[in-house]
């Protein structure tokens, strides 16, 4: 059987990522992403009317018309997970094909939710649910398996598509977590039984992301402790506490509304993506929020939230929000240019759990962010968090469980993958045979 994989997005940057596998006659596509950055660079930018070729061409989403050289059809379309840079194009592309876009329950769900948001397309493409460790048929010959990996969004897997040549396993994104504050540990058993069994692992399509640091990503359950030892800290202070986490880090949220109970104040989820993301979760019967828990989108209810916190006292409440990153439209860089209700006062806290995503753009709004805070006498607590990609020490891990006859290094530019080719080469891998550094547009024939 042919084996064919065209790298449509990610292989040049942090963002946009779409991979299509081509095993005979059929197509797989793994992932339908944004580029965020390219897209908040612009002010008001508003990508719901846009039309797909435009986006194209401003770097923002994958430009899938490579595609068309393939000589197949498309089977399935598979979001690895929740996240935009994952997710981010599917209301964009998906409808261009004639298959189902099949993801875990939560993921699901979100795609949903970018689908009706959509303004220039319709997209009629079946939603199709399969959980962890499900397995659903490609064509005559192959069959799709979702292994269970953890990250730092719930319910993230790595999809294998076993073919006759041996599995291709598309290893974006994931961490090393064998304590997860929310959902399983990651499957390391399954990846080895893969690795093991039949023709083995063809090839490994790896998220390089912090592959250029040395040593393993900590557990969730360290951020935990982090984040409770930061906060509990702060219980006797009689002034405002803000914090900011991703949003769609459920996780995350979770821990920071449990530790905002402990010390006594109310906290309160504010900005659009906050509600979308925990509202969604709690609707699932995924997490158990609070009864009393305010979760505020529209600019109208966050503002009126906002004054009863003022009027009712900050000491009071803990308002989690959007803004990690200093995006210009977000909750926390409102907050940061006096736009808002809430008044910062000198000594007031603001704990990012979260690091700055490595991208310029993200890199410059985040200092201008902290630098407007900092200016109303905001205190910044920094990165009480902990990444949700593997380190070098886990990649050798994945390397030794899946033993792939090729890799191909994805989710970074050239200069983030240089960690990874030097790690993947003193495990015998050797660049232009088995270890394959591409870029955007092209396609990497496995099998002729």
């Amino acid at each position: 059987m042919e084996i064919e994989i065209a790298t449509v997005g990610g292989y040049e940057e942090v963002g946009r990522q779409m991979t299509a596998v081509r095993a005979g006659d059929d197509i797989v596509i793994f992932d339908m992403g944004l580029n965020l950055s390219k897209v908040l660079i612009h002010d008001n930018l508003r990508t719901e009317g846009m039309h797909s070729l435009d986006l194209i061409d401003m770097g923002a989403i994958p430009d899938d018309r490579i595609l068309s050289d393939l000589d197949g059809t498309v089977q399935a379309i598979v979001p690895t997970h929740g996240h935009l840079d994952h997710i981010g194009a599917i209301s964009k592309l998906a409808h261009r094909y004639d298959a189902p876009i099949v993801s875990t329950p939560f993921t699901s769900a979100l795609v949903e939710e970018e689908i009706d948001d959509e303004d220039k397309f319709h997209t009629d493409n079946d939603v199709v649910q399969m959980n962890a460790g499900g397995t659903m048929s490609i064509g005559e010959r192959c069959e799709l398996e979702f292994v269970n990996v953890t990250h730092s969004i719930i319910d993230a897997i790595n999809p294998v598509l076993h073919t006759p040549e041996g599995a291709i396993v598309y290893g974006l994104d994931k961490r090393m977590d064998h304590t997860p504050v929310i959902g399983d540990p990651i499957d390391m058993k399954r990846f080895r039984e893969i690795g093991r069994e039949g023709e083995g692992v063809l090839c490994y399509i790896e998220d390089c992301t912090n592959a250029n640091k040395k040593g393993r990503t900590p557990s969730e359950a360290v951020a935990r402790e982090q984040l409770e030892d930061v906060m509990l800290s702060l219980e006797d202070y009689d002034g405002g506490i803000v914090a900011t986490t991703f949003s769609s880090h459920i996780a995350r949220v979770t821990s920071i509304v449990e530790f905002a109970e402990r010390i006594g104040r109310q906290p309160v989820l504010l900005g659009r993506s906050m509600e979308q993301y925990s509202g969604t979760a709690e609707r699932l019967g995924i997490v158990d929020f609070p009864d009393d828990l305010g979760m505020y989108g529209h600019s109208r209810s966050v503002d009126r939230a906002f004054e009863r916190v003022m009027n009712e006292g900050k000491e009071n409440y803990l308002p989690v929000v959007t803004g990690h990153q200093g995006e210009p439209r977000a909750m926390l860089t409102r907050m940061g240019r006096g736009e808002t209700p809430y008044e910062l006062y000198q000594g007031d806290k603001v704990i990012f759990s979260a690091r700055v995503i490595p991208e310029p753009t993200n890199v410059g709004q985040r200092y201008q962010s902290e630098k407007l805070l900092g200016m109303q006498g905001a205190r910044i607590y920094d990165d009480v968090h902990v990444s949700g990609h593997l380190r070098q020490e886990g990649h050798y891990q994945m390397l030794d469980a899946l033993q792939p006859r090729h890799v191909i290094p994805a989710h970074q530019d050239m200069a983030g993958f240089s960690g990874y080719v030097e790690l993947a080469g003193n495990q015998g891998y050797k660049l232009g045979r088995d270890l394959h550094v591409t870029s955007n547009g092209n396609t990497i024939q496995l099998v002729g």
